[in-house]
């Protein structure tokens, strides 16, 4: 009896230590774990001085830049407040009432920013990639011959899908510094008697270049040749930016995404298509399936999409819709993008630098392009202003890679974003060592003080 009482206070006292042991442990845990959280936290608020000399349990290094990053590349652009919260909802169910509602005033309002009343508009869950294919496949035949012209890298770009796909392409070659040639193109037309051409194809505003074509003079050129011909433009940087005229222009199919001037992150695009154009579609022989507009057209009718949509990116476009078309208004937006747009024009001109584009009717309105001095490199310039000043401008890309930064103006943008951007770049070129004289910034806000300048202008 003896023994079986002392080895029950034995056992006992194993298990009171055990206990113990184990509460010292989850004690020792929890203010390990609050000692690492008050250091992740004092590391948070420390200067990057002193984050650097941290080597706490070899974590990576925090590092904290106070203010808004400057995102001034020519898109993706900075998406408003106001939009971040519209997406910023519960998904709901897309064959619901609610969902039809949403895809209706989607579909609906981008005709108005397309200026289009007669066709339609299609949108995928998409780059604005995915909508330049969309637009070949729905409309053309394998051996189908396009003219195409070359006014920079996205032209050069688009060119090569189109042949992957089999078209035979006549390039007209361009020196990207200017747009498309009218006069090419009724020539080129004209000589196509059997009307072998079955699609003219550009760029309306090209990214790369800062350069802007005369959509309305190409469908001229076009109809002066009396040729049947499809007019297929991509207007990713100049929707919502730059003046589109879909009806005005006979553009038979526009292409565009929605990341620059419609306010919004990459994720969708569009095929605003004609009458014509759909038409052409029931002939057209390439294969499609995802991108087909007959599978969308029913399903569209009802507000809904043949498969799952980017409903909280619809959100969004609405908002964005909103914003453009019923508060701001489509002519304030194109004026207020023209003021910044020759604002930066003048402080480029005023720092010594030369602009890529060289016709003044075709500058951009949605970005500049800046050729940088004979030996010194952009991407240098670029990375000074990004580690220095918390500002990303656009690369050089293609043919002009290393010789020209752009400075993207568009989408969401006011005055004082645009002096902070300009501010950036020249502290930037005199940190980098670059030849330039001072009085950019200052020649930008002498214009922007001017009552209406660039009121009067317009898009043809």
């Amino acid at each position: 009896m003896k023994a079986l009482c002392r080895l029950k206070l034995f056992i006992a006292r194993g298990l009171c230590l055990s206990l113990k042991c184990f509460c010292i442990f989850a004690c020792n845990q929890i203010y390990c774990f609050r000692s690492d959280l008050c250091i992740l936290l004092l590391l948070r608020m420390s200067p990057i001085s002193t984050v650097r000399n941290s080597s706490y349990m070899n974590r990576p290094l925090v590092s904290y830049r106070s203010g808004r990053h400057f995102l001034q590349i020519p898109g993706p652009t900075n998406v408003p407040d106001r939009i971040l919260r519209a997406i910023d909802r519960p998904t709901i169910d897309h064959r619901s009432a609610e969902f039809a509602r949403l895809g209706h005033d989607c579909l609906e309002g981008m005709k108005a920013i397309f200026k289009l009343s007669r066709g339609h508009v299609f949108i995928y869950p998409a780059s604005g990639t995915g909508a330049w294919e969309a637009a070949i496949v729905n409309t053309l035949s394998p051996g189908d011959r396009v003219l195409m012209f070359e006014t920079g890298q996205f032209a050069a770009l688009w060119r090569n899908i189109a042949e992957n796909f089999g078209l035979v392409v006549d390039l007209v070659p361009g020196d990207w510094r200017h747009g498309v040639d009218s006069n090419v193109v009724e020539a080129k037309l004209t000589e196509d008697a059997r009307h072998a051409i079955k699609a003219v194809m550009c760029v309306h505003n090209e990214t790369s270049t800062g350069v802007t074509s005369q959509i309305g003079e190409v469908r001229r050129a076009i109809d002066s040749a009396r040729h049947p011909a499809l007019l297929i433009v991509d207007v990713i940087s100049s929707l919502a930016s730059i003046d589109c005229r879909q009806d005005d222009w006979g553009v038979d199919v526009a292409v565009a995404g929605s990341q620059k001037g419609l306010m919004l992150p990459p994720g969708l695009s569009f095929n605003a298509v004609s009458e014509k154009a759909l038409a052409a579609s029931t002939l057209a022989r390439l294969p499609r399936a995802f991108w087909s507009w007959e599978n969308m057209l029913e399903a569209n009718k009802s507000g809904f999409f043949p498969y799952t949509p980017a409903t909280n990116l619809l959100y969004g476009l609405r908002e964005s819709i909103s914003m453009l078309v019923y508060e701001e208004g489509l002519e304030n937006v194109f004026r207020r993008h023209r003021r910044h747009a020759e604002a930066t024009r003048q402080a480029v001109r005023a720092w010594g630098l030369e602009l890529l584009c060289l016709e003044p009717r075709e500058f951009s309105n949605s970005l500049t392009a800046v050729l940088m001095p004979d030996g010194f490199d952009e991407a240098n310039l670029r990375r000074v202003i990004l580690e220095e000043f918390n500002l990303s401008l656009g690369a050089g890309l293609g043919k002009v890679k290393g010789r020209v930064f752009r400075i993207g103006h568009l989408g969401d943008f006011n005055d004082l974003m645009l002096c902070g951007t300009l501010c950036g770049i020249e502290m930037g070129l005199e940190r980098s060592g670059v030849p330039f004289r001072q009085g950019g910034v200052a020649a930008a806000m002498n214009y922007l003080n001017r009552r209406d300048p660039m009121d009067s202008r317009s898009d043809t």
